[in-house]
């Protein structure tokens, strides 16, 4: 418990309005306002690229001032004027509907409760650089709840109910609250001390092990970017760290902060006591590490467009490529490093990786850097056009911090590692420009990387993977690709086959097929030889087609029923990735 400290200029009272209506109860005061104060909720939540309007949840916003009821006027979808007497507190109040269970807004029920600032904290417009304080109000309802937050304490109680501190606006929604009976574990890394609490944990949940594992991860990347040499390492950035996990029956996805993330895993994938963890548990050890990574890479050194956040509408840059791309490379890399996973089963998750990349026609028609600027209104609004049209940031990204890794290995004693720690340095672990990656890679190699760049990140060019691995140990072997991407479709099963997305260029857009079609069967032969057959699976196909190379498939669309002359295409594989030299492998692998 923190000792007594003054009041903050701004003060928020959050608590519970109505558990089985998902309320929550703000009381916002601003002790000194302006004549005509101006308050607003952001409409996006930094970390996630997509205008969410968040106001959409925000409901009976009152203002009082000397116990008098002031009148409103709303200027926009989030924003309010209140006129009123200057330098005298100023008493908000509203409610705020919370049943999102994600990573990104507010959730609220009678088990569990989370919330990020922005959407819930009314930014007051010219105070965002004061001091904010964040309340916490335990109600019997939520007796037996504690709190889990980021902020730093000013008075709590042993629960953690009570008031928080932050230095601005910035910080306060920088920190998201997690609330319930949830499980707690500590551990320290490299002298910072750490919290992991996890909603949902079922009785088989092996905490220890996700202690354990997490703590070996965490020492990885602090050592990738504070090492200097001959054995010495500069200080984390952070002076402590919280973890929050939400285990959900089928959830995945993660958000990064300043010193905490928020997680959501399948409860499924959570680590048992006396079993052994299957690969699930290891998508999950990646993410732990992606949004660890982030720690540094998009949360202090960031792109320069994100100096400041406009939370009022969009905020673009051209670099998540860098941000995002580069974090997937080491996420899953740095597992490897921490000892959690061996070779083979990185170049496991590496090929999955490239083989997605590659079936994706969208790759030939935007780049990364557009690829990164248009998040706003294509990676977060994904329809049946999605792989046509675009590329991921994250996976493309990722492959292009392979490639220039194995490119700096390939032509001296130079590694990746190297470039992002001279990146930190350089631009004191800040706000950061491409030419500042272009300089550094100057200044550690003797050459410009201007092409490279241009090339990878800029054009639509293919990337030179298969030189490059083949040239650190690694053998590519070509097998037939899956009948799904034989035919360019994505679908899903159950009765009936759904086609989701029709792929550009492939045999089912040839034959005419489109996304909402229900693939019902299939004629094959001709004549007497005709038979029809019911598809419910996409791989009974080829039992039904024989030797036949061109069926009639049969398709409900709107309610009308089509027959499409769809040939079967042959030859087209996928790359599978193996150990060739054993030695080279691990020179690349290891720190």
């Amino acid at each position: 418990m923190a000792k007594d400290v003054a009041p903050a200029a701004i003060h928020y009272r959050v608590e519970v309005a109505d558990l089985h209506a998902h309320l929550f109860r703000v009381t916002l005061i601003i002790a000194q306002p302006q004549a005509q104060q101006r308050v607003s909720l952001p409409v996006w939540v930094p970390g996630s690229y997509l205008v969410r309007e968040f106001s959409k949840n925000l409901q009976r916003l009152q203002a009082r001032q000397d116990g008098k009821a002031l009148a409103l006027r709303q200027l926009d979808k989030c924003s309010w004027q209140i006129d009123c007497m200057p330098l005298r507190p100023l008493v908000l109040s509203y409610e705020v509907y919370a049943f999102d269970n994600s990573v990104r807004t507010a959730w609220l029920d009678a088990t569990r409760g989370f919330f990020n600032g922005t959407s819930l904290c009314l930014r007051v417009e010219g105070q965002e650089e004061t001091a904010h304080e964040l309340e916490l109000v335990a109600s019997k309802s939520i007796a037996r709840w504690s709190v889990a937050t980021g902020l730093s304490p000013a008075k709590i109680n042993r629960r953690g109910f009570g008031s928080y501190r932050a230095a601005d606006y910035d910080e306060l929604v920088d920190c998201p609250v997690e609330l319930g009976e949830f499980w707690n574990g500590t551990f320290t890394a490299a002298g910072v001390p750490h919290r992991f609490v996890v909603a949902g944990a079922p009785p088989s949940f092996d905490g220890e092990r996700l202690l354990a594992d997490t703590r070996k991860i965490c020492e990885a990347e602090i050592l990738l970017w504070h090492s200097t040499g001959a054995g010495r390492r500069h200080k984390a950035p952070h002076r402590s760290y919280l973890f929050m996990l939400n285990a959900t029956d089928d959830g995945y996805g993660g958000l990064e902060h300043r010193n905490s993330t928020a997680l959501i895993c399948a409860r499924r994938d959570l680590p048992r006591l006396g079993a052994k963890p299957g690969e699930g548990y290891t998508t999950l050890l990646g993410l732990i590490s992606h949004e660890y990574f982030h720690t540094w890479n998009v949360k202090r050194l960031r792109p320069a467009e994100f100096v400041r956040y406009d939370y009022t509408q969009e905020n673009y840059t051209q670099l998540l490529w860098f941000f995002e791309g580069f974090t997937s490379y080491y996420d899953d890399l740095l597992l490897h490093r921490a000892g959690l996973i061996d070779a083979a089963a990185y170049l496991k998750l590496l090929n999955k990786t490239i083989n997605q990349v590659m079936q994706t026609p969208g790759r030939a028609v935007q780049s990364l850097a557009q690829a990164s600027f248009d998040a706003w209104v294509k990676y977060y609004r994904q329809d049946e056009n999605t792989p046509n049209a675009t590329v991921s940031y994250y996976s493309k990204g990722a492959l292009v911090a392979l490639c220039l890794d194995l490119t700096l290995r390939a032509e001296g004693p130079h590694t990746l590692d190297e470039v992002m720690r001279a990146l930190w340095l350089r631009c004191q672990g800040g706000p950061m420009h491409e030419d500042d990656l272009l300089q550094v890679l100057q200044d550690i190699t003797g050459r410009a990387y201007a092409r490279e760049i241009k090339r990878w990140v800029h054009s639509t060019a293919e990337l030179p993977l298969k030189e490059l691995l083949e040239r650190h140990g690694v053998a590519i072997q070509e097998d037939p690709a899956q009948l799904a991407q034989q035919l360019g479709l994505r679908v899903t099963e159950g009765a009936a086959i759904q086609i989701k997305t029709v792929l550009r260029g492939g045999a089912a857009e040839r034959a005419g097929l489109a996304a909402g079609d229900e693939w019902l069967g299939v004629e094959v032969g001709s004549g007497q030889a005709r038979s029809g057959w019911r598809l419910t699976k996409l791989d009974d196909l080829p039992l039904y087609a024989g030797a036949y190379t061109k069926v009639q498939a049969l398709v409900a669309r709107d309610k009308r029923l089509l027959k499409l002359t769809l040939n079967l295409p042959r030859g087209m594989t996928t790359w599978r990735l193996s150990v060739r030299d054993k030695q080279l492998v691990e020179a690349w692998l290891a720190a």
